[in-house]
C-alpha cells in the first residue's frame, strides 16, 4: 500500500502555527540573553568605577565629593548618574580585629568618612549601587528587587 504525502491543501497554515509556537521561545531566549550581558556589563562598570574612585581617594588631597564624582564619572557612560547610590565609608573596623559587617546593610551603616580629614594609613570603603529595573534593557517584574553593587577597600596614603 502506498502513503500519500499530505496535501498542500492540508498543510495550509502549518508554518504560521510553527511561528506562533516557536517565537516566543526564541524572543525570550534572545532577550534574556541580552539582558544577562548587559547586567555584567553594569557590574562590570560598577566594580571598575569603586576601584578607581577609591585608588583616587587614597592620595592625599582628595575630597569625599572628588571620590563620589569619580564614581559618577565612570558609571555616566552606561547609567544615569541620578540611579547610582554611593557610599563612602570608614572602613577602620576591619582593623580592630571585632566582628566584620558582613551584609549590605552592616557595610552601609558604617560611619561615613572626609577623606581630607582621615588619617594616614586609615581605611575606607567606596561603595556604589543601582537598582536592577532602573538600567535594565527590558523591565522583568520578577527582578524588581534586584540590586547590582560593588565596593573597593583601600587604605589613604
Amino acid at each position: 500500500m502506498l502513503f500519500r504525502s499530505p496535501t498542500r491543501r492540508r498543510r495550509r497554515g502549518t508554518a504560521a502555527v510553527e511561528t506562533a509556537v516557536v517565537l516566543p521561545v526564541y524572543l525570550t531566549l534572545l532577550f534574556g540573553i541580552a539582558e544577562f550581558g548587559h547586567a555584567h556589563l553594569v557590574l562590570n562598570l560598577l566594580n571598575s568605577a569603586c576601584r578607581n574612585a577609591a585608588r583616587l581617594g587614597s592620595t592625599e588631597g582628595t575630597s569625599t565629593a572628588a571620590v563620589q564624582a569619580r564614581v559618577l564619572q565612570t558609571m555616566g557612560t552606561a547609567v544615569p548618574p541620578g540611579k547610582v547610590v554611593m557610599y563612602v565609608k570608614d572602613a577602620s573596623v576591619f582593623d580592630t580585629g571585632a566582628p566584620a559587617p558582613t551584609t549590605d546593610a552592616q557595610l552601609e551603616a558604617l560611619p561615613s568618612i572626609e577623606l581630607l580629614d582621615a588619617a594616614p594609613r586609615s581605611m575606607f570603603m567606596v561603595r556604589a549601587k543601582v537598582a536592577y529595573n532602573d538600567i535594565c534593557l527590558v523591565p522583568m517584574p520578577f527582578l524588581r528587587d534586584l540590586t547590582l553593587d560593588a565596593q573597593a577597600f583601600m587604605r589613604r596614603e
